[in-house]
């Protein structure tokens, strides 16, 4: 299902966007909606074909984007990032912590190099990118909004995702966190929590086979996967001035699955 975008072209012009893991599933739509709305989008990840791929699509709508390539777990490299964002085009309003990292594993069978691995991507690279951004954001002055992508699993648990679930359950605390300590700067942050999301890597991991999915599904109320730009549509309100006074929340779009379906 999709309907037409709430927010108009224009609505980020003269903004600069940096969205990590953006060369794939829901931080690619994100970015290509950023730029659909005027914003100038630093597409992050670790695959150079990969954000080249989404650069290209981005700028053959004559919308504008540029790629970094780095691993979110490197603070140094984070920051060379930042800078030379700022250093290039003046500024960064809007930061999308996208990257993530997921497996299942029974939690006896975890292994510390497997917990390490997501933790470090998910929390310490969220973080990584969450202070240095907002550093900038400080110095500069004008606010800005910083966006994380959540999971149901922090709030409900996940037992055999236990590394991804506690992971996401730290950003959270971060998130509310930061938004206590930066709402003087005018600098928001939120936490965006998406449903089972179609065309992404994460509901392959989750559901292996069509059965254990359309099992899944049958537990959704609304009775469908999320679509990526529905996802990108509401990730856009939280960061665009329409939200301007929502800070250190969660918005969950799971069609109803956090409830159950009786």
């Amino acid at each position: 299902m999709s309907a037409p975008s709430m927010l108009q072209p224009g609505s980020f012009a003269d903004r600069v966007a940096v969205v990590t893991g953006g060369g794939s599933g829901i931080g690619e739509a994100i970015a290509v909606e950023l730029a659909r709305l005027g914003a100038l989008v630093v597409v992050v990840g670790r695959t150079a074909d990969r954000l080249d791929r989404v650069v290209e699509r981005i700028t053959a709508e004559g919308w504008r984007a540029v790629s970094a390539v780095l691993d979110v777990r490197d603070r140094d490299a984070v920051e060379r990032m930042v800078s030379d964002v700022v250093a290039e085009h003046g500024r960064i309003d809007h930061l999308v912590n996208s990257a993530a990292g997921q497996f299942r594993v029974a939690p006896h069978e975890l292994s510390p190099g497997g917990w390490q691995a997501v933790v470090d991507i998910v929390l310490h690279g969220t973080w990584h990118c969450t202070q240095v951004v907002g550093q900038h954001m400080i110095e500069r002055g004008g606010g800005g909004s910083v966006l994380s992508i959540g999971s149901n699993m922090a709030n409900q648990g996940g037992p055999d995702t236990v590394h991804s679930a506690s992971a996401k359950a730290g950003v959270v605390a971060m998130t509310k966190s930061l938004a206590g300590a930066w709402g003087p700067h005018d600098i928001r942050l939120n936490v965006l929590v998406p449903g089972m999301t179609e065309g992404t890597a994460g509901v392959d991991i989750l559901f292996r086979d069509e059965a254990s999915l359309r099992a899944a599904i049958e537990g959704v109320p609304l009775a469908r996967l999320v679509g990526r730009q529905e996802v990108a549509d509401a990730a856009c309100y939280l960061l665009s001035d329409y939200a301007s006074y929502i800070t250190g929340t969660q918005l969950v779009i799971d069609g109803g699955r956090a409830l159950g379906r009786h």
